[in-house]
């Protein structure tokens, strides 16, 4: 008995063996090079899963390794995945063969994070095109225009805070996201809802949309971790029931905005911000449009005009105080600007800052917020790469676009790790290949709000730039270190700067 149970022992493992074998050599039996040390069941996520490294550190160990490979194989668990590391085959993913690839990577659950599921980052089909559809509608042409009007109100506001907070002849430090969140929250309060944003109080209120915006940001090393963890493993959520968004601020969102649209819908008054555009449409397609899905709505312009636009700030204001000769530089550019439109930030005398353009795609290049792109294959479709590699990519693959490290590549940059917005000008910018360059995407998939974004930012450093001195603070590193949790990267002890009148 206890020879036949040792016999069915030995099978067992030889028959599990074989099963591992048949499952981590995919892309071996496909001549593609794959990451080392694929584990059962974990694939190469066990440094992810244990903290050793975050997604973008375990990323950037395999497109360093495989230097001049077009594509690298990696295991997502059990499932298969690729790493592009050729700007072609990203063109072709994001945008010739769109079709192939229309899903994005990273899942939520619709149970655990319902408003956050109706961001079009995470729909698809139908309902990602009439979620982008309304976005698209409030970012362009003349309805910019308007909301830029209500962006000038907050300069104003963030102008008032400032001088209450520095004195003349005084130098003053402050940690820009804290500084920036404020700027951008009052610009999603007033802008996005129409009402009083509270974000330049200098006492606590739980009302202030940079207390919500912190709330809602907040990562605990638990939190980040399993943000790391569920980006390739989603089915987790079904067992954990972690949401990315807060409860209350789910809740706290689908309150304001019940409370916004019906007010709106009686009022004949026009506004300058993102809801009364939404009226606006409404009345245009003779619909109206389901309160979950404002409710979603507002949490996108929410989550991606705080968050990601105050962390772009901060990281532009921050290469400032390290190179004083391009921040005088753009000063100059700015008060030049000013200067022939009475001293007024608008939408057209941003519209003439180039070179602060310029500073600040040279700082997303440097500084990614989102290290990579994940995409979903939903066709069957081939891919060959510039080394000739060649690979019959399968429904169900995840693709990784790995940004942060295609916009440091020696191989696409001169002198890469040089802060030089020179790059950028007119008659060098030419050179640069744009699927090198991923700040806000590409293809039909492009980040909806770049433009709002772009205005906000601008708006903030003009009118930042154009009173106060950026000088180096020494609590904060250079290059900065970033922290492992979560998905966006952050400064482990945050970007501190000194502020002097001029």
């Amino acid at each position: 008995m206890s020879f036949l149970l040792t016999v069915l022992i030995i099978c067992a493992i030889i028959a599990l063996y074989f099963y591992w074998r048949q499952i981590y050599s995919y892309w071996e039996r496909r001549g593609i090079p794959s990451a080392p040390y694929a584990l059962p069941i974990v694939g190469h996520l066990l440094p992810l899963i244990l903290l050793r490294k975050n997604v973008s550190q375990l990323i950037r160990g395999w497109y360093n390794r495989y230097s001049e490979r077009s594509m690298v194989g990696f295991y997502d668990g059990m499932v298969p995945g690729l790493l592009i590391r050729d700007p072609d085959l990203i063109k072709s993913i994001l945008q010739t063969n769109f079709s192939s690839f229309h899903e994005n990577g990273v899942k939520v659950a619709k149970d655990v994070d319902p408003l956050i599921a109706k961001n079009p980052f995470f729909l698809q089909g139908e309902e990602w095109m009439t979620a982008r559809k309304r976005l698209t509608y409030a970012f362009t042409g003349m309805r910019l225009r308007i909301l830029s009007e209500t962006v000038r109100g907050v300069c104003k506001k963030f102008h008032n805070y400032l001088n209450r907070k520095i004195g003349e002849d005084q130098r003053i430090e402050f940690e820009t996201k804290d500084l920036f969140g404020r700027f951008t929250g009052e610009v999603v309060a007033n802008a996005g809802f129409g009402i009083e944003g509270f974000c330049f109080d200098d006492n606590y209120n739980p009302r202030s949309f940079h207390e919500i915006g912190k709330k809602t940001f907040k990562m605990t090393k638990l939190h980040g971790a399993m943000q790391s963890v569920l980006i390739f493993f989603p089915f987790l959520n079904k067992f954990v029931k972690m949401p990315f968004i807060p409860n209350e601020i789910d809740e706290f969102f689908r309150t304001i905005v019940k409370q916004i649209i019906q007010k709106r819908r009686e009022e004949t008054e026009k506004r300058n911000d993102f809801f009364q555009l939404m009226i606006d449409l409404e009345r245009s397609e003779g619909q109206k449009f389901d309160e979950d899905s404002l409710a979603s709505e507002s949490l996108s312009f929410f989550v991606d005009g705080y968050e990601s636009s105050a962390g772009t700030i901060s990281f532009v204001c921050f290469e400032l105080s390290i190179h004083y000769d391009i921040q005088e530089k753009v000063r100059n550019e700015i008060n030049d600007v000013l200067a022939k439109h009475g001293g007024e930030i608008t939408y057209d005398s941003l519209k003439e800052m180039t070179y602060l353009d310029q500073v600040i795609s040279e700082s997303q290049r440097l500084n990614s917020l989102f290290d990579i792109t994940i995409k979903m294959c939903t066709d069957a479709i081939e891919l060959k790469g510039y080394d000739g590699l060649t690979c019959q990519v399968e429904p169900g693959t995840k693709l990784i676009i790995p940004s942060r490290y295609l916009q440091r590549d020696p191989k696409y940059w001169t002198n890469p790790e040089a802060f030089d917005p020179d790059r950028w000008s007119d008659q060098r910018k030419a050179d640069i290949n744009k699927y090198c360059f991923l700040a806000f995407g590409e293809g039909p998939r492009i980040c909806v709000g770049l433009r709002m974004a772009l205005l906000q930012t601008k708006a903030a450093l003009a009118a930042l730039i154009s009173k106060y001195r950026i000088e180096r603070s020494p609590r904060t590193s250079y290059p900065v270190k970033l922290g492992l949790l979560g998905v966006i990267s952050t400064p482990i002890d945050g970007l501190w700067v000194y502020l002097k009148r001029l």
